[in-house]
């Protein structure tokens, strides 16, 4: 047993839990974080997407050092069928900017160098130990941990709980319920690997430009569900993700989606003549702001992905983990300056600082969205992929046919497919939840 007692223990060396060990480190606060894998980022080897600011936040510095990959310039969505896509494509120079909005990053090197700076401001950081369970004293408040370590438990005022989308420390405590199926998505990756001047000549960039292709449609077959491609230096993250309970009823697979995916006409010809050398999964909170669990409780807080924090709209996962390691930190750090206890009436101060961030407020706003998006999968990630296929592909052939009767045509499949009354339900649904 380690017989130290420190002011806080972290669960997890994720973006979220690297966010509040090096606050709380910085914070004087004498901090220990456990993590399972053999180092920060071991278990992460796919692609990503970095946020500058809420890092900014953490490292004011960190551009000078960090293992950045490409900085984005440039943002494609595409709507796809089995044989086309339909895109919106947004790009600006503004965005070649000397302090960069958003980069590509592989976090397997980047959550080891954010690790690296959790160290250097003083924190404890202990790898390859796995939590089994909470240590709670006789009236149910969290005391600390119980690890594989032999003798290896751990007491601390407060626990964080950055263990991810399972969160299996709180669930098997009873703070929390397991995530149900319909709330969380399996999302799969590979690295593609090709020269840099390849990449860079395919993607339309130069220098250290960066573009990402996020997609949807009949790639997802009905399912709730998207892929991505992001260019890195020298490699191309490829990858799709649908919710687990879609999985479970259709009986497709994630590699045979994603094998498909990659052979897209819109997607073969990027990663032609790639090496693959890396493959991963991962579960992703979708829940959105309905599926937030109890973030907080006698002793403990909840953090990042173990607190369902994921803007599923806008595709934002790891600057809300951060913002939340980071508030989370900030709460922990006021209430122990006061010299108050860390009890579920103080930790409180936690919810109430992330209620008035963004990241709720962001939540909060698309709160109907994933609830409709998974009852009208069929319409919105099938369906509707389709029918815009047709009427651009009817928009564009010109083969003689008048383009009265071609516009005919294109709203007779519409009307065909939903009905006028469908038609208007779904744009009011979707209207009124994206508000």
């Amino acid at each position: 047993m380690i017989h130290e007692r420190f002011d806080a223990i972290v669960v997890g060396a994720g973006m979220a839990g690297n966010a509040a060990a090096l606050t709380l480190a910085k914070r004087g606060l004498k901090v220990i974080q456990l993590e399972r894998g053999e180092y920060s980022g071991s278990k992460n080897v796919q692609g990503a997407i970095l946020y500058a600011d809420m890092l900014e936040k953490l490292i004011p510095d960190f551009r000078e050092d960090a293992p950045l990959e490409r900085h984005l310039v440039e943002q494609r969505f595409w709507m796809m069928d089995d044989r086309s896509h339909t895109g919106l494509h947004y790009r600006s120079d503004d965005f070649n900017e000397e302090r960069p909005n958003r980069y590509t990053i592989i976090r397997a090197q980047f959550d080891k160098w954010f690790s690296s700076k959790v160290r250097e401001a003083g924190a404890v950081v202990l790898c390859e130990t796995t939590v089994t369970e909470l240590a709670q004293d006789a009236y149910g408040r969290v005391i600390g941990v119980k690890t594989d370590r032999y003798g290896g438990e751990i007491h601390a005022d407060v626990v964080v709980l950055a263990e991810g989308v399972n969160g299996l420390l709180g669930s098997r405590a009873g703070l929390r319920t397991t995530p149900p199926a319909d709330k969380v998505a399996l999302a799969v990756k590979e690295m593609h690997f090709l020269p840099r001047e390849t990449i860079e000549a395919r993607f339309n960039l130069s220098g250290d430009e960066g573009t990402v292709i996020e997609a949807v449609g009949t790639i997802s077959r009905g399912m709730t569900g998207m892929g991505f491609i992001y260019a890195n230096k020298e490699c191309v993250s490829l990858g799709i993700g649908c919710l687990v309970s879609d999985f479970q009823k259709s009986g497709e697979t994630p590699y045979g989606l994603l094998e498909a995916f990659k052979r897209h006409p819109s997607v073969a010809p990027l990663i032609a003549g790639a090496e693959v050398k890396e493959y991963s999964a991962h579960l992703i909170p979708e829940g959105g702001y309905k599926a937030i669990p109890q973030l907080y409780g006698e002793g403990w807080v909840v953090v990042g992905d173990a607190a369902a924090l994921n803007n599923a709209i806008h595709r934002e996962g790891s600057n809300l983990a951060m913002t939340s390691g980071r508030i989370a930190a900030e709460a922990i750090f006021q209430i122990k300056s006061r010299r108050d206890p860390m009890t579920a009436e103080n930790l409180a101060l936690y919810k109430k600082m992330l209620d008035d961030s963004f990241v709720i407020k962001d939540l909060k706003k698309y709160k109907d969205m994933p609830q409709l998006l998974h009852i009208q999968s069929q319409n919105f990630f099938l369906t509707y992929p389709q029918l815009v296929s047709k009427a651009m592909q009817n928009f564009v052939r010109v083969d003689g046919t008048p383009k009265v009767e071609k516009e005919r045509t294109t709203l007779r499949s519409f009307v065909k497919a939903r009905s006028w009354t469908g038609l208007f339900g779904d744009a009011f649904r979707l209207a009124r939840a994206w508000r």
